[in-house]
């Protein structure tokens, strides 16, 4: 899709409400339902971190936005794609200013370049403990990604086109923190298989952006 397409439709984000679990069970194995809407006694004691869902213009004004596959380490969340982020820590003015901190130290675009647009609903992650407020934002010129090497693999450049197509959503068997092999409902972007909270997150904005383009 055309970037100043884009532009235009996101415009009226604001008045598109959030769809937050509605969004989010779509890409969560049906026996996790139940423990999802009984969670707040965990989310109480969580960590919390923010992370940036950036849209942007490619080299051929083509939008794109962009996660990221994580070292490969001894934690939960290895080798794993997600957005850029992290954790709040106690200088940071708000989680906002976490995501746009984060993305600038982990890809390298410049909080100055980045339009946050809207706040999206939390996700609280069970086996780091940590409660993640996303937001949407945007560049509105293509950004130099330079990757943090010591915590990000690879960047990964997705397609507007790609996310909204309904035949890239998969579902796949994966090792969980609850089950040594389940069936997950997961979106397939570059070749990358996208699943948990980065998919519940996405299916979101899919929702979002499906209402508006």
């Amino acid at each position: 899709m055309n970037f100043d397409t884009f532009l235009q439709a996101l415009s009226k984000i604001e008045n598109i409400p959030v769809l937050g679990e509605t969004s989010h069970f779509k890409m969560v194995p049906s026996f996790r339902h139940e423990f999802l809407r009984n969670q707040k006694s965990a989310i109480k004691n969580a960590k919390l971190a923010g992370v940036l869902v950036l849209f942007y213009p490619n080299k051929f004004h083509k939008t794109h936005f962009v996660l990221i596959l994580r070292k490969t380490y001894k934690g939960v969340h290895s080798a794993q794609v997600a957005f850029p982020g992290g954790r709040f820590e106690p200088d940071d003015a708000s989680l906002e200013f976490t995501a746009l901190r984060e993305t600038f130290e982990e890809v390298g675009v410049p909080m100055e370049h980045v339009e946050v647009v809207k706040e999206l609903t939390p996700v609280y992650i069970p086996p780091s403990n940590f409660y993640v407020q996303p937001y949407l934002g945007l560049s509105r010129e293509t950004p130099k990604f330079i990757k943090q090497d010591d915590e990000v693999e690879s960047v990964i450049e997705v397609s507007l086109n790609d996310f909204l197509d309904d035949s890239f959503l998969i579902t796949k068997k994966v090792k969980s923190s609850y089950s040594p092999e389940v069936e997950v409902p997961a979106f397939n972007l570059n070749g990358h298989v996208v699943w948990g909270a980065t998919a519940m997150m996405l299916s979101e904005i899919k929702d979002l952006l499906k209402a508006l383009i």
